[in-house]
């Protein structure tokens, strides 16, 4: 009987998802008379079946905690929409124009929005976005100082000052080309984070720096505490990595009401 009453439910879902002229092959037997064609019993179990093929992406999608990140500190959201928006374009090291109309090589700049900073902005175009780049130690060789800088995004702690709680996933570690892309998730609503970390020569030490957000006009703070615990991992390991502060970011500070 159960297993009778699991196939009227599965066939009235696969009537749900076709189009009106396929729908009508799956009306009980008392409504066929509205179906101009009508299909062999064989043909209905093929359809039914593609329909219930073709649905499954559907329902692997609307699985709010499908691309939840692992390590995040709670379960408590899970039943919550994730918010995560789409992946900006211009990610990585390229070349970039500013606002003089000068051409360089950096990584995507900021806009205008007080929820984001990168190290390749010029400081006298966007003084609120801008911000030091890393420098590591003249003894390591790139590799070696990227291989430090994953070790430190490695240990970064969700939930740290009270942000990124829905765990973290480093999308690209490439400590041979000097690039590592993360991205970082806050816990409840699931805002998805980007941050870049690049070198653009490899005889210098500098590594560029980029953290921002996808969604939203203000971040509350979130990207400077993110920049900052990861600059003072690398401190610990000596090296130069100055982060967001109140005398440097004072605009960015006010609008967020953030304190560091």
């Amino acid at each position: 009987m159960m297993r009778g009453v699991g196939v009227g439910l599965l066939a009235l879902f696969a009537a749900a998802s076709l189009p009106s002229s396929l729908a009508l092959a799956f009306k009980p037997d008392g409504d066929r008379h509205h179906c101009r064609h009508r299909q062999s019993t064989s043909t209905r179990r093929e359809t039914l079946q593609k329909s219930l093929v073709a649905s499954l992406p559907i329902l692997v999608g609307s699985n709010p905690t499908a691309n939840a990140f692992s390590n995040k500190i709670s379960t408590q959201y899970d039943d919550r929409p994730r918010q995560r928006g789409s992946k900006p374009k211009g990610l990585g090291v390229g070349r970039r124009t500013d606002m003089a109309g000068e051409e360089y090589w950096g990584l995507k700049p900021c806009g205008a929005s007080p929820n984001c900073f990168c190290s390749t902005d010029n400081v006298d175009d966007s003084p609120d976005t801008s911000i030091p780049p890393f420098i590591f130690p003249a003894k390591l060789s790139r590799e070696e100082a990227f291989q430090q800088l994953s070790d430190v995004v490695k240990s970064y702690e969700p939930g740290q000052s009270n942000i990124d709680g829905g765990g973290f996933d480093i999308v690209t570690n490439d400590p041979q080309n000097g690039y590592i892309y993360v991205q970082f998730e806050s816990l409840k609503n699931g805002y998805i984070d980007d941050v870049e970390l690049a070198s653009l020569d490899e005889k210098s030490n500098k590594v560029q720096v980029r953290s921002s957000s996808r969604l939203g006009f203000l971040d509350f703070g979130v990207n400077s505490k993110r920049v900052n615990a990861i600059a003072k991992g690398l401190r610990s390991m000596g090296w130069e990595a100055e982060g967001v502060a109140y005398s440097t970011h004072k605009g960015y500070a006010i609008e967020n009401r953030v304190t560091w």
